[in-house]
């Protein structure tokens, strides 16, 4: 069965056991993705995955089944096991079933066929040769790779919903590994979008470059300093943290923005939105995992805090409207909250106005440890990082080995200037990733040499 019959004999399943409230969702996943190394292909992989998740509430408690099985004797099964779990819960928690009458924006699918599996392999290995082409450094080591990846996601439920969203797109990216005698060195080139559009030669240059620049890095000594994080360890910064600024953390006492809506807690100069349809966005979510509609929202509106990511848990405890953030990992996982597209705002300058301000400082293009040198409850961090050393206001020789250490939250209010390099962490390619452009805080504390 397909999933529209599956749904059919669900409903009427539904109805058949005379169930009130009740809500189907269902999930569907394919990609091919391949691997060079070493200028042959030496992985290809091609995956795909599907299932459906039942929720009912009997007598006010809730109860949930799934399969992968599409079919007529699964879905009476579904049906039943969900109101036999109903029957056998303990607990008290409130359930919801969220009703008609949401305004849903839509949005244009990207035009486009398929790659084939030969298109991926021959993009992935041409790439190969233009990193090895790219400079004389190049060493074994490097790699390429490409894929593909489309999603379906679909709800309806006992009060008329009957959504649906798709997605599909594809990417390529290589590590290039460089040597200058003694050392090696790394970096990374990546596009997303359509196979067609992608520039091999490009994502060769960038990832090169990004390896290059690097090499003869010294260390800096101890201190305060000048910092302007480049867009890509901001956005790493935001991602880890993102979780802060959702309901469901902060009414379990795990955020320091609990109680804290319509309040200051970042400098005046900084917007933070959550954007579900961004235009560039290779994932677009008109309804959550819930079906409430989705909409674009500023979480931090000129440096004061104007909402939390709800879903309707959350929302009802706190008696406000969701936001349309609730999720799921996968179709059977329970439903939490998370952003869509959660970018800083570009406001003025290019990253040379940004090196021009700083005038004496450092530039950080990458930090390690995220997951260990940040905790995301108190906001503070302590961070390997690297980057250019900032002279006479241009970025001027590589360093590496220093440490970065201070609190998120506190950053965000001692933000003097943020550029306009708008960027997204390039390898979160689903619904959920985080973006921004370069930004210059003071008084940031190194350990060095």
């Amino acid at each position: 069965m397909n999933y529209q019959e599956f749904k059919n004999a669900v409903l009427a399943a539904a109805k058949e056991n005379n169930l009130k409230d009740y809500e189907l969702y269902y999930t569907e996943s394919s990609g091919t993705s391949v691997e060079a190394y070493q200028s042959e292909i030496n992985t290809f992989t091609s995956e795909s995955s599907l299932g459906v998740c039942f929720k009912c509430i009997v007598n006010g408690k809730t109860g949930y089944a799934s399969t992968e099985n599409l079919t007529h004797e699964d879905a009476l099964s579904l049906v039943k096991r969900s109101m036999e779990n109903a029957l056998s819960i303990e607990s008290d928690e409130p359930s919801f079933i969220h009703k008609a009458g949401d305004n849903y924006l839509s949005y244009e699918a990207p035009e486009g066929s398929e790659p084939g599996s030969s298109e991926l392999a021959d993009f992935t290995l041409r790439l190969q040769s233009e990193v090895y082409k790219a400079d004389s450094r190049v060493v074994d080591g490097t790699m390429s790779a490409s894929g593909y990846d489309s999603s379906k996601y679909a709800l309806c439920n006992s009060n008329g919903l009957d959504l649906e969203d798709t997605s599909s797109f594809s990417y390529s990216y290589a590590i290039a590994l460089v040597s200058d005698g003694e050392n090696k060195y790394d970096g990374e080139g990546i596009a997303s979008g359509k196979l067609d559009d992608f520039d091999a030669a490009k994502i060769a240059a960038e990832a090169v470059d990004d390896a290059v620049s690097t090499i003869g890095y010294t260390s800096v000594p101890s201190g305060k300093y000048t910092v302007v994080f480049s867009s890509k360890v901001m956005a790493a910064l935001l991602a880890t943290y993102s979780s802060a600024f959702c309901a469901d953390t902060a009414q379990k006492g795990l955020s320091l923005l609990a109680g804290k809506e319509n309040t200051k807690v970042a400098a005046d100069i900084l917007t933070l939105t959550d954007d579900p349809l961004y235009k560039d966005a290779l994932v677009k979510r008109t309804f959550d995992a819930e079906g409430a509609a989705t909409y674009p929202k500023n979480v931090i509106e000129k440096g004061e805090l104007t909402t939390l990511l709800y879903n309707l848990a959350t929302a009802a405890k706190a008696g406000v409207k969701t936001t349309g953030n609730a999720a799921k990992a996968s179709y059977a996982s329970p439903v939490s909250i998370h952003p869509y597209s959660f970018y800083i705002n570009p406001v003025k300058g290019s990253l040379d106005d940004l090196l021009g301000a700083a005038g004496e400082g450092i530039y950080v293009t990458s930090v390690e440890g995220l997951h260990a040198g940040a905790n995301a409850i108190t906001g503070d961090f302590s961070l390997s990082s690297g980057g250019f050393k900032i002279e006479n206001g241009k970025k001027g020789k590589p360093v590496k080995g220093f440490t970065i250490s201070g609190n998120f939250f506190s950053l965000l209010k001692d933000i003097s200037l943020i550029g306009e390099d708008l960027k997204f962490n390039p390898f979160a390619l689903g619904a959920s990733r985080c973006g921004s452009p370069s930004i210059l805080v003071e008084g940031i504390t190194i350990a060095g040499k």
